[in-house]
């Protein structure tokens, strides 16, 4: 199969080393949808490349004279392990087949990614995209660019927003959320007073 183009891709795990001594990989979930994987046999390894990429973000992975292309593999087994997912490729069969893999994404292309209901989106495309203090509705605030989402630290993904100031950390509780216009790169949110000025530069 003809790789996607640059640009195409979605990633799924960033593997990180060997799990067992059969070939395993333990790898970093970045997929909204992990439990998707038990419906996917195909998926593409891809190096990440020189640039550092913001997680969770489906952007350009391999540049167009990249010495790396994507690989194509089968998914053999998986299973997710304390926050991880451990992936099994048809052909990695030992320990120094899995240390081979380390650092590569395990990503799919963008046409494979799973549906939404029409009131959901992907936390990935969020990245890019300026968020707009709305809670003054006569006096709208940008509060600045959405450079990455992070997961895991609260029961809510926290948008980390690039101000005026420096970072910012914001969180994407429903409750603040007003609008979301991806065709406009734009994120509507009501925060609380103070909330920017007290997670500026945490």
């Amino acid at each position: 199969m003809t790789p996607p183009i640059p640009g195409d891709w979605v990633w799924l795990a960033r593997i990180r080393r060997p799990q067992g001594r059969k070939g395993e990989v333990l790898a970093e979930i970045l997929t909204d949808f992990p439990q998707k994987f038990a419906e996917r046999r195909q998926l593409w390894l891809l190096h990440e490349g020189v640039a550092a990429m913001p997680r969770l973000h489906s952007s350009p992975s391999q540049p167009a004279d990249s010495p790396h292309p994507p690989r194509e593999v089968r998914l053999k087994n998986h299973w997710l392990h304390k926050g991880n997912v451990v992936l099994h490729f048809e052909g990695m069969e030992s320990i120094s087949d899995a240390e081979k893999l380390a650092g590569l994404i395990a990503a799919i292309p963008r046409a494979e990614r799973a549906a939404l209901a029409e009131d959901e989106v992907y936390i990935a495309d969020l990245v890019g995209c300026t968020l707009v203090d709305v809670a003054n509705a006569d006096s709208p605030a940008i509060v600045g660019e959405i450079e990455d989402v992070e997961r895991g630290a609260g029961p809510v993904p926290i948008l980390v927003v690039r101000g005026k100031s420096g970072e910012i950390l914001v969180p994407f509780a429903k409750s603040y959320l007003r609008a979301i216009d991806l065709g406009n790169r734009r994120v509507e949110m009501a925060l609380p007073d103070g909330l920017v000025d007290l997670n500026a530069g945490a």
